[in-house]
């Protein structure tokens, strides 16, 4: 009877090594993409794309005809993520950078590469900081990555006011600004939290060629205009007739919580305190503060 065979490993380091030289070779490339907005070409070769990855495998099926073949078009993806991607894809490996791993987590995502997603996560949560933070809640608020979302509501928790200030934090869209406002634990005061959501407003309305009152619909309710002390209110009033963003009613139900002296306790979150409200006098009259 014959031994069963006996599978032998060599070096991986040489062989990673080879392969990576092949990244972006033409030396028999079989095939070439144009990618980024910069429309970078790269070479690459088919059948190790295809049998490494679904989504390649897909895109390159149909055998290329004769002549030279006319490259492939990706133009969504910025050059330097998509050749990170191959590299991973021949090496199982790849380098990642502050800068761009946000742009490779996506296309890892989009390619339905499951390990190189979990890398980039990895990565993300551990270079995480202000300038970063938004982006990458936005990036996870799009493609239902629950674990991210929540590192990146924490963080922006501790680091409020100055995530408020960053141009990320105005380029959020409507869903991903709504689990902030929600949030009793962000460590900044309601007076600020109004002025940001202003900004955004303003943003998305000149970006979207329509009016910031519009822009700011589905977030707006999340305002506890309840917490600001009657001066601030007034000065509210007065400035969102000239500008409109909030929308009347609820500038009135903040006057009720001022008038009855307590809380909406049906309402409970308009007459919240979150976590870095700054203590005025009415606010001993609310029946729910922070826990």
């Amino acid at each position: 009877m014959e031994t069963p065979g006996l599978i032998v490993h060599g070096e991986a380091a040489p062989f990673s090594t080879a392969l990576r030289s092949l990244v972006n070779n033409p030396l028999y490339s079989d095939v070439r993409f144009v990618v980024g907005q910069e429309r970078q070409e790269v070479f690459a070769h088919r059948c190790l794309l295809a049998c490494r990855c679904n989504f390649f495998q897909r895109l390159l099926g149909s055998e290329p005809g004769p002549g030279v073949p006319s490259p492939v078009v990706l133009s969504t993806v910025p050059a330097e993520a998509f050749l990170a991607v191959l590299e991973f894809l021949y090496t199982n490996s790849a380098k990642l950078h502050r800068h761009s791993v946000l742009e490779v987590l996506t296309a890892a995502v989009e390619y339905g590469l499951e390990e190189l997603r979990e890398l980039c996560l990895q990565f993300v949560m551990k270079v995480l900081d202000v300038e970063l933070v938004c982006e990458a809640l936005q990036i996870a608020v799009s493609f239902g990555l629950g674990p991210l979302q929540e590192r990146c509501v924490a963080f922006i928790e501790a680091h409020s006011q100055e995530t408020l200030r960053t141009r990320g934090f105005l380029e959020l869209s409507a869903p991903a600004l709504l689990l902030l406002l929600r949030s009793d634990k962000l460590c900044v005061d309601e007076a600020e939290l109004v002025l940001a959501a202003r900004s955004w407003a303003r943003v998305g309305a000149a970006v979207l060629e329509r009016p910031a009152a519009e822009v700011a619909a589905p977030v707006v309710r999340e305002l506890r205009l309840a917490l600001l002390a009657p001066a601030e209110l007034s000065a509210l009033e007065e400035q969102n007739r000239r500008e409109p963003l909030i929308p009347v009613e609820q500038i009135v139900e903040a006057w009720k919580c001022h008038a009855l002296r307590r809380g909406d306790a049906a309402r409970g979150a308009p007459c919240r305190r979150r976590k870095g409200t700054l203590p005025r006098e009415h606010h001993r009259f609310l029946d729910l503060p922070f826990k």
